[in-house]
């Protein structure tokens, strides 16, 4: 992937080295969608909640100066800087077209364990997206485990993650998030767990929107950047985590998809550059 020469994002804030009080995780959404996310990377959701205390504290909590990080893990801040400074031209361009603000989000970069809107967080959680601060947050060692433990290396498979956590901003100023989650308290768990899979769908469907138009207008691609991206979504495919996590597959517990269907999604967006296109929601079999 083509990214040294990329414009750089204002919109990263680095907290990486920084002390962070805690475990606090408020309970409910917060607590709900971090054990998700816990869930699609093959983990153990109860890491999660057995961080709540019975009454979480509202105060603001304090935070050790900033430190730099390794030089390996500086060439990664860098590098997802750029990737995200490049969705930003993106979105920017394709709400303008209908319309509409793109808003920017904030990427956090953090060690170990951060706080955010959502609650706090261990980087066993992997990247994340919190719509009630807007904010991305990224532990930059997942990198590492996507590279050994789910068999997925290349920059590009790396910008697909970021990609995939921007799509989840989109949704969210898009109303998406709100209407799911309002679907969601009126439905059962299967029916849940099945608009959670569109919603995630729809996320890699937009990754792939982001690698159309980058490709068009800055040619970022290099050959096997697009197998990468290919090989990262269907890596954290739920068939393939629960496989990995139980030995079997349980269709009704998918909360992100089949690999088979977040390589369609993706493919779907980076073949079209139309977001009109990603509406996972109103297809019979996404």
């Amino acid at each position: 992937m083509r990214w040294e020469f990329g414009r750089r994002s204002t919109n990263v804030e680095d907290r990486r080295g920084t002390g962070v009080s805690g475990p606090v995780i408020g309970g409910g959404i917060g607590a709900i969608i971090l054990s998700v996310i816990v869930a699609l990377l093959g983990g153990d959701p109860s890491v999660i909640w057995e961080q709540q205390q019975e009454a979480p504290s509202d105060r603001p909590r304090t935070e050790a100066p900033q430190t730099q990080g390794s030089g390996a893990n500086d060439r990664l801040a860098d590098f997802v800087s750029v990737v995200l400074a490049d969705t930003e031209d993106t979105w920017q361009t394709l709400f303008r077209q209908r319309g509409a603000t793109y808003v920017e989000p904030k990427l956090v970069l953090f060690s170990g364990a951060v706080n955010s809107a959502c609650g706090y967080a261990r980087s066993a959680v992997g990247p994340f997206y919190c719509p009630a601060d807007q904010k991305l947050y990224i532990d930059l060692s997942f990198y590492q485990d996507l590279k050994t433990r789910h068999q997925a290396p290349g920059d590009f498979a790396q910008a697909y993650v970021i990609a995939h956590e921007v799509g989840h901003h989109v949704q969210n100023l898009m109303g998406i998030s709100d209407k799911v989650q309002a679907l969601q308290r009126r439905s059962d768990k299967v029916t849940a767990n099945q608009l959670s899979v569109r919603q995630e769908l729809q996320a890699d469907c937009f990754a792939g929107i982001w690698a159309h138009h980058a490709q068009r207008s800055r040619q970022i691609l290099e050959e096997g950047d697009i197998e990468e991206a290919l090989n990262a979504a269907s890596s954290i495919g739920d068939d393939r985590l629960q496989r990995q996590a139980k030995g079997y597959v349980v269709p009704e517990a998918f909360t992100h998809g089949s690999s088979a269907q977040r390589v369609r999604w993706f493919k779907q967006g980076i073949q079209t550059g139309d977001p009109k296109q990603c509406n996972t929601f109103a297809v019979a079999n996404p």
